[in-house]
């Protein structure tokens, strides 16, 4: 087994934390707004300092590919890049809802008689970034934008129990009402990639440290507010 840095920045949580074999041996996380850019970096450091681990005593660095904000996958890709290159460590990297849904599964947080897990990361308004996996964690529905509408994911939840989970579950309650739903609001954290990172670097699923780039999904797309247009 192996030391492993993970780093989780697709949302409004910043957090990291470090593995090792099975099991979470460090963690740090912070909420604050626009911090991610000086808090990661920073997290890791504290982390191997607390461990009393050099860098070069990790086996590998995982990150959090996305979706999610743009700013933040980007915060945490460099970072995980930077401990790579200066580490000469090997990178690998999991999906945004993967870690969603791993951080159900291992929590112990499915609902009993729970069919399905709908993974949901904000993507503004009423849309969001979702996939659907098998309550054993095998996803079975690509990854895709989806705007809530009264009837959405109808087809799983006529089949039982279906835990929508992250940071636009909240949302969704207030749109799709079915007794089959449970919902659960929280951010996606470092600390739940260990069994997608622990199976990324077991199967040797390394990725180009030069060329890796996150899983934005949508493009990234700077808009001008309408109101300025025409004046002087």
């Amino acid at each position: 087994m192996a030391k492993i840095i993970l780093i989780e920045t697709s949302t409004d949580l910043c957090s990291v934390a470090i593995s090792d074999n099975d099991r979470i041996i460090s963690h740090r996380e912070s909420s604050t707004p626009r911090a991610h850019a000086s808090l990661t970096a920073a997290f890791v450091q504290e982390s191997l300092d607390e461990l009393g681990l050099k860098l070069s005593d990790c086996d590998a660095v995982c990150v959090s590919k996305g979706p999610g904000s743009y700013t933040g996958l980007r915060v945490g890709v460099s970072t995980a890049k930077g401990l790579c290159f200066g580490g000469k460590l090997p990178l690998t990297a999991v999906g945004t809802l993967d870690v969603l849904v791993w951080q159900a599964i291992d929590r112990h947080l499915l609902p009993d008689g729970c069919k399905y897990i709908v993974p949901m990361i904000d993507a503004r308004r009423m849309e969001a970034y979702t996939a659907v996996f098998t309550a054993e964690g095998k996803q079975i529905r690509e990854t895709a934008p989806e705007i809530f509408v009264p009837e959405s994911f109808g087809q799983y939840l006529s089949e039982g129990k279906v835990l929508f989970i992250g940071d636009a579950a909240k949302k969704c309650s207030d749109v799709i009402m079915n007794d089959n739903a449970v919902f659960l609001q929280c951010f996606p954290e470092a600390s739940a990639m260990l069994t997608p990172a622990i199976a990324a670097y077991n199967e040797k699923r390394f990725e180009d440290v030069a060329y890796f780039e996150p899983f934005y999904l949508k493009e990234f797309v700077a808009t001008v507010s309408k109101k300025h247009i025409g004046q002087p």
